[in-house]
């Protein structure tokens, strides 16, 4: 078997295709069984370093899960690298390109999941639900009966969604399964539609519920990649889309929005509260205006 993770002399040079000061960000998360994680993170970490990128690796014994930037070259060595491991030949991962730098450090951190959960079981690499491609999600969330739920956290759905979609109210994705339990149970009868930001939280929420007996369709690449293949042409999706970078959101072209986190509270809050002049732009969200933080 050729696990060639732990091999930080092996990448490619490429000739650079983007302006010298572009810096390209990658996403990507890979569900395979890794059970040698552990010792992969430290030539991950040098290999990472050597190509001067900047961001987060979570590994796991389920797999991988990133956003990482750099160097057009560093990027693809890095892509290169991973896929080299026969586990991770499948990876696919996302790009998106800005004129900054958004993060401080590398960080490469073992983790018991690559997205927490907190349910023992849940095997992602062998279990999801149907994988519904952008094109097509919009004719499938108009279904009659379809429920859909936006498995991401209250804050980030507070800053957009999808028409009609349900929110959990959830702070973390380990409350997802208890809400599920208390709000989905008496809906087995009905098919159901999720989506997040990237998709990596579906993979994980789409395995539970299958395995309890829905029916999961999920939308592919989540909400970044619905908005790279579709514009929102449909108009769909209302707001911006949290990510969990410097850009703090984007608007359905990818642009950065002008949202911002606010500093006393550390909430996010959105580019229409500060067209409404209800926040004051990094300084204070509404709520803490309103408590005189």
């Amino acid at each position: 078997m050729n696990h060639s993770l732990a091999h930080t002399d092996s990448y490619n040079h490429h000739t650079p295709q983007d302006k010298p000061e572009d810096v390209v960000i990658a996403t990507f998360y890979h569900f395979t069984d890794f059970p040698d994680f552990e010792s992969k993170r430290e030539a991950l970490l040098t290999f990472c370093h050597f190509q001067k990128l900047k961001g987060t690796i979570l590994i796991a014994s389920e797999g991988v899960n990133a956003t990482v930037s750099g160097s057009r070259e560093g990027i693809d060595a890095l892509l290169a690298h991973l896929r080299a491991d026969e586990r991770f030949s499948t990876l696919i991962h996302k790009e998106s390109v800005l004129d900054y730098q958004p993060f401080e450090r590398m960080k490469v951190r073992l983790k018991k999941e690559i997205v927490g959960m907190g349910v023992a079981g849940v095997n992602s690499a062998a279990v999801t639900g149907h994988h519904v491609p952008p094109q097509e999600w919009d004719a499938l969330i108009t279904q009659p009966g379809m429920l859909l739920v936006d498995t991401r956290n209250d804050y980030e759905v507070e800053m957009g969604s999808f028409e009609g979609a349900i929110n959990p109210h959830t702070n973390s994705f380990r409350e997802f399964p208890a809400w599920c339990e208390a709000n989905l149970d008496i809906h087995r009868d009905k098919k159901v539609a999720m989506f997040c930001t990237g998709g990596v939280r579906c993979e994980k929420a789409s395995s539970y519920l299958v395995e309890q007996g829905f029916e999961v369709f999920q939308l592919d690449g989540g909400i970044l990649n619905y908005f790279e293949k579709t514009k929102n042409a449909s108009n769909k999706w209302h707001g911006d889309c949290f990510v969990f970078d410097e850009r703090v959101a984007v608007t359905p072209d990818l642009k950065p929005s002008n949202a911002t986190i606010c500093p006393s509270c550390n909430t996010p809050f959105t580019s229409d509260e500060i067209k409404l002049g209800s926040c004051e732009y990094g300084v204070k969200c509404s709520q803490c205006l309103h408590d005189g933080k």
